[in-house]
């Protein structure tokens, strides 16, 4: 499989349990490894062959600014199965960072990263 990767989307969501999260809401950053097959896009240089990945970035975005979950796992899996009806999408890779977790010691980063395939 070939892969389609976006980097640092980026979107304010208010995900998380404390209601402090869910109030004021905070920066989510995406990561996304999509797998598919792209050489009949590449042998007909034809967009509608693969995946539109400016779209996907749109959707994902809005998974983020849409309906608060409390876990950045449920997170990741709403984004997974967006990224999956797209057609030729066989699997994708999702990472969900948060890097202003509610933490008390000082740390870069939290992130959850998933894989989930067609089937």
């Amino acid at each position: 499989m070939d892969r389609v990767a976006l980097r640092g989307l980026k979107a304010r969501g208010h995900h998380g349990v404390f209601p402090k999260e869910r109030e004021e809401g905070q920066t989510f950053l995406v990561d996304l490894v999509l797998s598919l097959d792209t050489r009949p896009a590449a042998a007909d240089d034809d967009l509608t062959k693969t995946v539109h990945y400016g779209i996907v970035a749109e959707e994902v975005v809005a998974v983020v600014e849409g309906e608060p979950v409390n876990l950045i796992e449920t997170l990741a899996e709403r984004i997974a199965q967006a990224c999956l009806k797209h057609e030729g999408v066989e699997q994708v890779e999702v990472c969900v960072h948060k890097p202003d977790a509610p933490i008390t010691v000082p740390f870069d980063d939290v992130t959850v990263t998933i894989t989930r395939s067609r089937v």
